[in-house]
């Protein structure tokens, strides 16, 4: 499991059959506690709805990307396993 950053999305119009109608996301991992870069970005299958610009928690464990797309021989191997919410500062009262 990673931490990363969605940098963009993927449209395909061949792909393998099990990835059909799958939002596809391109994740940058990032570094623990740096937040930098860390690594190459990942193709992952979104079933969550992150979007562009949102950290998120990525996975490759492919039996639950398996599980998750209901197929048991399939290519993808990285998942969106949660959003990460946004830090809130607290704003000073005037």
């Amino acid at each position: 499991m990673l931490q990363a950053k969605v940098i963009g999305h993927a449209v395909s119009t061949v792909k393998h059959p099990t990835m059909n109608g799958r939002k596809l996301l391109i994740a940058q991992p990032l570094g623990p506690g740096n937040r930098r870069p860390d690594g190459d970005p990942q193709l992952v299958i979104d079933t969550l709805g992150a979007g562009v610009g949102e950290d998120v928690l990525i996975s490759n464990d492919g039996k639950y990307a398996a599980e998750v797309i209901k197929q048991k021989a399939t290519p993808v191997r990285w998942t969106v396993i949660g959003i990460i919410d946004a830090k809130e500062t607290p704003q000073s009262e005037e």
